[in-house]
């Protein structure tokens, strides 16, 4: 059985990379780390968005945010100290790799880490409407 897709409608030329991202989105989904995502508009139509991610007990060298192609990555990955021995290890030292597909226009603007919260900030900046009209040739 075939799944229908969205993008498949004939009207929506160049879009299919768009599908690719959100399956690969879907996949990699899971619940850690726990994170909010605010919303704030600007009186000039601009938006900005701050994604806080809950990464208590990772040092900020064990962290990485990067951007491509229209996606946000955020891995990290912590390193065991081989000369420690635990009774009892209740923290784990889990890797995660959290991904939000970006739309276009959007930029990063920074990124800091502060008492275990790794805080992304991003904007979309007021976009204008660009109208253009085609002129038609004759052959």
């Amino acid at each position: 059985m075939s799944r229908i897709s969205v993008f498949s409608a004939p009207f929506l030329l160049g879009f299919e990379s768009f599908e690719e991202r959100i399956d690969r989105l879907a996949r990699s989904a899971d619940g850690y780390p726990p994170y909010n995502i605010e919303r704030t508009a600007e009186p000039d139509g601009a938006e900005r968005f701050i994604i806080s991610i809950a990464v208590a007990g990772f040092a900020e060298n064990e962290l990485e945010v990067m951007t491509e192609d229209n996606q946000l990555s955020i891995r990290g990955k912590q390193k065991d100290e081989p000369g420690r021995e635990f009774l009892h290890r209740g923290i784990a030292a889990r890797q995660f790799q959290r991904t939000f597909l970006l739309a276009d226009g959007m930029i990063v603007k920074d990124a800091t880490l502060n008492h275990g919260m790794l805080v992304i900030a991003l904007e979309r900046p007021r976009v204008t409407k660009l109208a253009r009209r085609i002129d038609i040739r004759s052959l």
